[in-house]
C-alpha cells in the first residue's frame, strides 16, 4: 500500500513537529513554509548593527515543557539550551537590594513559601494572602470553561489580593507566559500557568532559555531532521489557496496545484482564518487578536549584571536576560529585555525606546551607570501571540481539527496552554495524529470497497 502524502503549511514548531511525527510514522511528507527559513515565531537573523546574530525575541520554557523538551531531543538539539537546576530568580528594584523568587527543598506546593514569606515587595499581610490565594490557585482545574470566561484580575481582588500585589507578584509571573497583563487574562489560562509551572510539581518552575541562536537551536537542527526522515522541505512557498476536499485536498502554491491525502494547516490564526475563510464557527478565529512583544537587544562593553536572568519591579522592564553566550562575544555583555504585552511601546522609535529603557537599565544595574553602551537594537513582534483574554478558549479550535481533509495546528489552537513553545508542539502532535488516522480510515474504506 503506498504511504499517504501529508502536506504541512507553516514551518514553524507545529509545523515541524507535525511534518517530523507524520514522517516517523511511515508517510510521505511535503513541507511548505513562506519564509526563507524554518522556526515560525522563532528565527534569528545577523544584525548589522550589533554585528552578530540575535534572536527576534527571548523565549524562555520551564521543565514542565515535557512536548517540547521531547522537541528538541528529536531534533538533536537538547544540549543547546539551558535549564536551571533549581528555580533561582533575582528580583530587582531601583535602589533596593534584590530580592529573590526561589524554589525549596519542600514538596510542592510548599517549595515556593519560604520565598512569597520573604518577598519585600509586599507587606506581610500581602505575603500571606499571596499563599492562601496560591492554594486556591492549586484547587482550580484549567480545563473548566467557566473559568476562561473569567478575568484573573477580577478574580484576585475577589480573593482579597491588593492591586500592588497584583502589580508586584501575580503580574511578574503571568505577563511573560501570557503576554498579557494579569488584569486581563484569562483565568483558566492563568490557572494553567500557575498550577502547571509552578504549584502542582517543585521541579516544573525550572526556567529554560536557548543557549545558541534560534537557528542553531531549532531551524538547522530541524532541517536536517527533515531530510533524514526524507521529508521534502519548500522554503519561499506561500500558500495561496486550499481546495478542502475530505476525499483529496489540494492547495494552490506559485501558481501550480498540489493535491495530498491531508493537508496540515499551522499557520498563525489570521493566516489561517485567510486560506480557510469564514467556515462555521472557525470563522470566529480572527477575532483571537494580537498581542505584541517589543525585545530590546544591549551591548555593553563590559559586564553590568552578574546573573543569568533578573525580573525587574517598579521599572518599565520586565526581564532582563545574559545572551552573550548565544552571541560569541569574549568582552562586554549582551542583554536582552524582552517587554510582553508591549502595547505601549510598539508604536515608539528606537530612539525614543534607548532614551527611555537605558536609565531604566542602570536604575536596576548600578555597574551599568559607567559602562559604555556599544549597540542598541529593537526588534517587535506585532502579532506575536494571540490575546488570551476572557472569553479565548471559545475561539480556539480544537488542535487537529478537521476541515474537508485540513487539519489544525499552532499554539492558537485549544492545547490547553497559552501560545507557547510547549503549546505548538503540542498541537504539531495532534494534528498529525488526526490527519494519519484519517487517512487510515480513508484507506479502509478503499480496500473495503474493492474487496
Amino acid at each position: 500500500m503506498t504511504p499517504p502524502h501529508v502536506i504541512v503549511i507553516g514551518g514553524g514548531l507545529a509545523g515541524i513537529q507535525a511534518a517530523l511525527a507524520c514522517a516517523d510514522r511511515g508517510a510521505r511528507v511535503t513541507l511548505l513554509e513562506a519564509r526563507r527559513w524554518l522556526g515560525g515565531a522563532t528565527w534569528s537573523h545577523v544584525h548589522r548593527g550589533l554585528g552578530f546574530e540575535i534572536d527576534n525575541g527571548q523565549h524562555v520554557f520551564l521543565r514542565c515543557c515535557d512536548r517540547y523538551l521531547a522537541f528538541l531531543d528529536r531534533i538533536g538539539a537538547r544540549d543547546r539550551v539551558l535549564l536551571q537546576r533549581r528555580l533561582a530568580v533575582p528580583v530587582a528594584r531601583p535602589g533596593r537590594a534584590l530580592a529573590w523568587i526561589r524554589r525549596a527543598p519542600l514538596p510542592a506546593p510548599a517549595h515556593l513559601a519560604p520565598s512569597l514569606l520573604r518577598f519585600p515587595a509586599l507587606r506581610l499581610g500581602e505575603r500571606l494572602r499571596a499563599l492562601l490565594t496560591a492554594r486556591r490557585i492549586g484547587a482550580l482545574d484549567p480545563d473548566e470553561r467557566a473559568l476562561d470566561e473569567i478575568a484573573l484580575g477580577a478574580w484576585l481582588r475577589e480573593q482579597g489580593e491588593s492591586e500592588a500585589a497584583i502589580d508586584a507578584l501575580w503580574d511578574l509571573l503571568i505577563r511573560p507566559t501570557l503576554n498579557l497583563a494579569a488584569r486581563e487574562a484569562s483565568l483558566a489560562l492563568a490557572a494553567r500557568v500557575l498550577r502547571t509551572g509552578f504549584l502542582d510539581s517543585a521541579r516544573n518552575s525550572d526556567i529554560g532559555w536557548p543557549a545558541v541562536p534560534f537557528s542553531a537551536l531549532h531551524a538547522e537542527p530541524a532541517a536536517a531532521a527533515l531530510r533524514a526522515c526524507s521529508a521534502r522541505v519548500e522554503l519561499g512557498a506561500r500558500v495561496d489557496a486550499i481546495e478542502c476536499d475530505p476525499a483529496q485536498p489540494a492547495l494552490w502554491s506559485r501558481g501550480a496545484r498540489h493535491m495530498a491525502d491531508a493537508i496540515v494547516l499551522a499557520t498563525p490564526h489570521e493566516e489561517t482564518a485567510r486560506l480557510l475563510g469564514a467556515r462555521g464557527a472557525l470563522g470566529e478565529i480572527a477575532q483571537l487578536g494580537r498581542s505584541p512583544i517589543v525585545n530590546l537587544h544591549v551591548v555593553f562593553d563590559r559586564r553590568v549584571m552578574p546573573y543569568a536572568l533578573i525580573a525587574a519591579q517598579e521599572s518599565p522592564l520586565q526581564w532582563i536576560f545574559d545572551r552573550s553566550q548565544s552571541a560569541g562575544l569574549e568582552r562586554g555583555q549582551y542583554l536582552t529585555a524582552p517587554l510582553s504585552a508591549a502595547d505601549r511601546w510598539l508604536p515608539e522609535s528606537t530612539a525614543a525606546l534607548r532614551e527611555t529603557f537605558l536609565p531604566a537599565l542602570a536604575a536596576l544595574l548600578p555597574a551599568a551607570r559607567g559602562a559604555r553602551v556599544l549597540g542598541f537594537a529593537v526588534t517587535s513582534e506585532p502579532a506575536a501571540t494571540f490575546r488570551a483574554t476572557p472569553g479565548a478558549r471559545r475561539l480556539r479550535p480544537e488542535p487537529g481539527r478537521e476541515i474537508g481533509g485540513v487539519f489544525l495546528a499552532g499554539a492558537y489552537t485549544d492545547t490547553g496552554w497559552p501560545a507557547t513553545m510547549e503549546g505548538a508542539v503540542r498541537s504539531g502532535l495532534a494534528a498529525a495524529d488526526a490527519a494519519l488516522r484519517a487517512c487510515a480510515l480513508r484507506a479502509g474504506r478503499v480496500a473495503m470497497e474493492a474487496a
